[in-house]
């Protein structure tokens, strides 16, 4: 299965109805056709469709065929795997390593802008272990997509997002709400302003690693979907700016799960978030791949 950030549930012209709960079932359209089969082939195939419509609406997504699904916990991958191996490849770029995990998470780090079309970052963050990793797509005509992950099912998602619109922004922990407000509305509607209302921003706490400012940020805001739903959502976000622009990871769940469970585990994820630009050139990402083979 692929996913990206595209939003092909954007809001109809059919009455909304909110709701606080987790889950939800979406109408799937009387002219998909299917092959024919026994009643119960027809429900199986109807309960996969299902749970996947509803799991991309929840998370703000879409099954499109823009980046590549990987295994929960990393393993195997360029960017994932043990504490002792995501290290050694911050070793490789010259760069702080990780600390000891807390239980039950995972380490990630990944170069975004492997393709010629964009500049590379070195993107780390840790995450629940159970959460599914997404990471660009590569072809012929450069990079496409983000780093991701979440519990898609559940509406749990961090995702990576850059915003090269403006350049670096110096002294961003002097940046005013708007600024930040502007960035994680930019973050969360990359295809389109009609997903989302109500947008806020409640907190920002600043914080400083080995020298760069990050800021802690707190949002809320309604997610539109296309099945008539406005699903409340909660979410951490790090905002900080190096390189070329200004890098965000933003982590957010449903508000229901977010007050019972999430916020913790959300709240870990964006305190974890580094982002390196100085001495990623092409020649040494390369080297850095292949090693991990």
């Amino acid at each position: 299965m692929l996913l990206s950030g595209t939003y092909a549930f954007a809001p109809s012209n059919v009455q909304r109805t909110k709701t606080n709960s987790d889950s939800f079932s979406c109408p799937i359209s009387p002219s998909l056709s299917m092959s024919t089969g026994t009643d119960s082939d027809w429900n199986s195939r109807r309960s996969f469709l299902s749970k996947v419509v509803g799991s991309a609406v929840l998370g703000g997504l879409s099954i499109t065929t823009q980046q590549s699904v990987q295994p929960a916990q990393g393993l195997g991958l360029p960017g994932g795997g043990s504490l002792n191996k995501v290290n050694a490849k911050l070793r490789g770029y010259g760069v702080p390593q990780m600390d000891k995990l807390p239980d039950g998470f995972s380490p990630l780090a990944e170069v975004w802008g492997k393709g010629k079309n964009r500049d590379p970052l070195l993107v780390q963050f840790i995450h629940p272990s159970d959460w599914i990793v997404t990471l660009p797509s590569q072809d012929t005509n450069g990079e496409d997509g983000t780093i991701q992950a979440g519990q898609y099912a559940k509406g749990d998602t961090a995702t990576f997002f850059l915003d090269d619109s403006e350049g670096k922004v110096d002294k961003i922990a002097e940046q005013p709400k708007d600024f930040f407000q502007k960035e994680l509305i930019k973050a969360i509607s990359q295809k389109g302003d009609n997903v989302y209302q109500n947008f806020k921003v409640t907190k920002i706490v600043p914080r400083d690693e080995n020298g760069q400012d990050y800021m802690t940020v707190d949002f809320k805001y309604d997610l539109l979907t296309g099945a008539g739903f406005e699903v409340e959502r909660r979410g951490v976000a790090a905002v900080t700016s190096t390189g070329k622009g200004v890098q965000v990871l933003w982590c957010a769940s449903t508000r229901q799960r977010y007050n019972k469970s999430t916020e913790s585990s959300l709240r870990e994820m964006a305190a974890s978030f580094r982002t390196y630009s100085d001495g990623l050139d092409s020649q040494k990402i390369v080297y850095q791949e292949r090693e991990e083979y």
